[in-house]
C-alpha cells in the first residue's frame, strides 16, 4: 500500500507515482516508507539539513552513488536521511506529520544528478543521553524503479561506543560499512561515503 496514505494529500503529490510503484527490498524496515514524505519539494543533489546554521560542530557529507556494476554513476536516486541533534535527542518542533513524529525535524532528502553524486549538511549527531549506541546518522535510499530500502548508519571513525560494538559487517549494505572518518575544512567536518545500488541488499532482485 502507498506508503503516503499516512500523510495529507497535499504532501503526496510528488511522491505519488513512485509510491504506487514502490517495492521494499531488504527484509522488514520500520520507518522506511517515510523517504516518501518529501512531497512537493524539489530535490536536488544537495541539501542543507536544518540546524546547521547554529551547530557548533558542522558536518558536510558526500558521496558518489553507482549503478549495481560498481562503476556507473546512478541518476536520479533519493536519498533520505535522519538524526539526532547534538543532545542525541530527534528533536521535534511540534508541528511535524508523518515519520517526522518519530525522526525529529533534522531529516532531508537528496536526489543525485547524472554524475551520482550527493551531499549533505548538518551538525553532528549526539549519542543518545543512554549511550547505548554511537552516534550515527540513518539513511534509507530509493531506486528510480521504486525499490527502496535501508543501508548501514554513517557513523564516524573514532567513535568510542562503536568500538565496543566490534568489527563492522563483512558484507555492508550498499558496499560500504558506512563507517567515515572525519576531516577538518574550516570550521566543517567532512566526510565521504559511495554507494552501490542493490550490494548485499537481500531480495533485491524481482
Amino acid at each position: 500500500m502507498f506508503p503516503c496514505l499516512l500523510l495529507l494529500q497535499s504532501t503526496c503529490s510528488q511522491s505519488q507515482d513512485l509510491g504506487t510503484r514502490s517495492r521494499l527490498a531488504g527484509g522488514p524496515c520500520e520507518g522506511c516508507e517515510a523517504i516518501f514524505e518529501y512531497g512537493t519539494k524539489g530535490l536536488a543533489p544537495v541539501d542543507t539539513l536544518p540546524g546547521f546554521v547554529e551547530a557548533s560542530q558542522k558536518l558536510r557529507i558526500s558521496g558518489t552513488v553507482y549503478q549495481p556494476d560498481g562503476i556507473t554513476p546512478a541518476e536520479n536516486v533519493v536519498l533520505y536521511i535522519y538524526q539526532t541533534d547534538e543532545s542525541g535527542y530527534y528533536a521535534t518542533k511540534g508541528d511535524e506529520r508523518g515519520w517526522g513524529r518519530r525522526h525529529g525535524y533534522i531529516r532531508g532528502w537528496i536526489k543525485t544528478g547524472a554524475d551520482g553524486r550527493y551531499a549533505f549538511f548538518t551538525q553532528k549527531p549526539g549519542i543518545y543521553p543512554n549511550r547505548t549506541e554511537p552516534a550515527h546518522i540513518h539513511l534509507t535510499l530509493l531506486e528510480p524503479d521504486g525499490k527502496y530500502y535501508y543501508l548501514e548508519d554513517y557513523h564516524f571513525e573514532g567513535d568510542p561506543l562503536l568500538q565496543a560494538k566490534g568489527p563492522p559487517k563483512e558484507n555492508p549494505r550498499g558496499g560500504a560499512t558506512g563507517i567515515i572518518p572525519l576531516l577538518k575544512a574550516g570550521d566543517i567536518l567532512t566526510g565521504k561515503r559511495d554507494i552501490i545500488l542493490g550490494k548485499n541488499i537481500p531480495d533485491y532482485e524481482y
